[in-house]
């Protein structure tokens, strides 16, 4: 497979990748909606990082400049974030209920319950992977190199 016909065919994968991401996407934001993830400000982190997702997806879809690209991959950081942040606050969550429930456990035990309590404790974990995977929809991104930019067309070639 020559240059062309490689770059060809990774634009493809990434542009699989981000519709497979905006497929996920909707389908966890609709999950968390349809939970009632939404009762505090912390709860509201995850739909709110999925819409500038959604919107970034777009975005990268329909104008891939370096600077949509750019902020794309930023805003997958921040997914990765967010999800990093709900795993502490789920186990957190989960550690203070079973403490609650019996003050004296500790150490294996308590790290159990709280993995396995009420509280999916990484299913935030999800988040990281939605933004492994939109990162994965930037590698090697054609707008990031000017070298392999498409030239625009001066006013002789146009015709």
């Amino acid at each position: 497979m020559d240059r062309d016909g490689a770059e060809r065919a990774l634009a493809v994968l990434r542009a699989l990748l981000l519709a497979v991401l905006a497929l996920a996407l909707v389908g966890t934001g609709a999950e968390l909606f349809l939970i009632g993830h939404t009762e505090e400000i912390w709860q509201l982190l995850p739909l709110i990082a999925i819409g500038l997702g959604l919107l970034g997806c777009g975005a990268l879809a329909l104008r891939p400049t370096r600077a949509t690209v750019q902020l794309f991959r930023l805003l997958m950081g921040c997914f990765i974030v967010t999800g990093a942040l709900g795993l502490v606050l789920h186990f957190r969550g989960n550690t203070e209920f079973e403490l609650e429930m019996r003050p004296s456990m500790s150490g294996f035990e308590l790290v159990w319950n709280s993995l396995t309590g009420a509280t999916p404790a990484l299913a935030p974990g999800s988040m990281i992977q939605l933004g492994l995977l939109g990162l994965l929809c930037t590698l090697g991104h054609a707008a990031l190199d000017p070298d392999r930019r498409p030239a625009s067309k001066s006013a002789g070639e146009a015709a």
